[in-house]
């Protein structure tokens, strides 16, 4: 009986059900595995935005305290800047103060010789009134009436109007000397007063002005400590990001395994799994380090015993930046202090950072394979950076290790 079909024809056919069977839907505990897998992918995405937005808080928080810092710092040196304006005005009040009291001290002196002399004229005028006086009280006409000739007459007019006169002067240098000094001495305690009044009032100034300086003082180290507490946060934030990123690969991982053909359909799978070996260099151009893994000085707010998770490579802004090795791209967006960034998983737990990245500068997208060498970014200053350098990270199971131990 002749075949019904040719060779040719059931080849043909048999490619054809090849074909049918790959496209087969998975079983039905594929596609509930499946489902399970995307909806927690779609939690877990929920929970990504979760801690971005609780991120983003905290910068923000961050950023307006440290704006105060600023403020309140430019205040609180104007502040200073009076504060030591009073001190010099008070030193010029002091010296014032010392001056007029040595005046006063001078006056004072003067005012015990003007009594001497006072007391002295007194001596005269008693002298002079006991002889005039010795036998009662005399009057100028008894005395003249008392002549016993005319020229003795004419004497005792003339020691009269001498007496007369002496006593006159007398009187007048008494009621200068005594007008003078006391003038003197009120000009000099109202001077007194009225400097250490302005003394008083400096000082007081100076004490309100310290007050404030205090309560700015108090103002800052709150808004530092808010700084801290938001450090904290976006680090812990972050440590939650990375959790995150690293559940999204395995789940996506999972994922492109379910979805994954069978065996019959010849397809290439793009799977990096790292195995080991040496890093490239994830920059071509001369660079040097400018800060190694491990403990540091805090470059931003010169905090001592703070912990560097890779190693800076300080190169010009713009400067070409290369995976580091194959891999799937896990993450190409801004990333907290890291600014723009970009995370390749490499497989086997291994991951490549490269943070820092100039606006503009990423070049690759989430869910991209990248072949060692390829570019994905340029080198930029976003994020916590004081400078064009590229930020590179090595995790190993969600864990920082040194990244020149994978590229020595």
């Amino acid at each position: 009986m002749k075949p019904k079909y040719g060779k040719k024809r059931w080849i043909a056919l048999l490619a054809s059900f090849a074909i049918l069977f790959s496209m087969v839907p998975p079983s039905t505990g594929q596609a509930s595995e499946l489902d399970k897998v995307n909806k927690e992918l779609k939690q877990l995405q929920s929970e990504m935005r979760a801690a971005e937005l609780k991120q983003q808080e905290a910068k923000s928080t961050k950023a307006e305290a440290q704006k105060m810092v600023v403020k309140t710092t430019k205040d609180m040196n104007v502040l200073l800047g009076e504060i030591d304006k009073k001190a010099n005005e008070m030193v010029s009040v002091a010296t014032q103060i010392d001056t007029s009291e040595s005046n006063l001290e001078t006056t004072a002196h003067e005012l015990q010789e003007v009594n001497h002399r006072i007391e002295d004229r007194g001596k005269l005028l008693d002298t002079r009134v006991r002889l005039m006086y010795t036998n009662g009280f005399v009057s100028y006409i008894d005395v003249l009436f008392s002549a016993t000739s005319f020229s003795d007459f004419l004497d005792r007019i003339d020691s009269l109007q001498s007496i007369a006169a002496q006593d006159k002067e007398i009187l007048a240098e008494h009621k200068r000397d005594k007008q003078l000094v006391v003038q003197k001495k009120q000009e000099i305690e109202t001077e007194l007063k009225r400097v250490k009044l302005l003394y008083a009032k400096l000082d007081s100034a100076k004490k309100d002005l310290m007050l404030k300086e205090k309560e700015k003082e108090v103002m800052i180290a709150s808004y530092n400590e808010q700084i801290d507490e938001s450090d904290e946060a976006s680090e812990e934030q972050e440590r939650l990001l990375m959790e995150f990123a690293q559940k999204r690969a395995d789940l996506i991982r999972k994922k492109n395994s379910l979805n994954r053909p069978k065996p019959t359909q010849k397809s290439p799978q793009r799977v990096y799994t790292y195995t080991g070996g040496k890093l490239g260099v994830p920059l071509a151009a001369d660079y040097y380090i400018s800060s190694k893994f491990g403990s540091r000085t805090d470059p931003i707010n010169g905090k001592s015993g703070a912990f560097h998770s890779g190693i800076d490579m300080a190169v010009a802004g713009g400067t070409p930046i290369y995976a580091a090795e194959n891999g799937a791209v896990i993450l190409a967006e801004w990333w907290s202090g890291y600014g723009n960034c970009v995370i390749i998983d490499h497989g086997n737990g291994l991951w490549s950072l490269y943070g820092h990245i100039k606006n503009g500068g990423i070049k690759v997208k989430k869910g991209d394979t990248v072949k060692r060498g390829d570019k994905i970014a340029e080198v930029g200053a976003t994020g916590r950076a004081t400078g064009n350098h590229l930020h590179f990270e090595v995790r190993l199971n969600g864990e920082r290790v040194d990244p020149e131990d994978y590229l020595k």
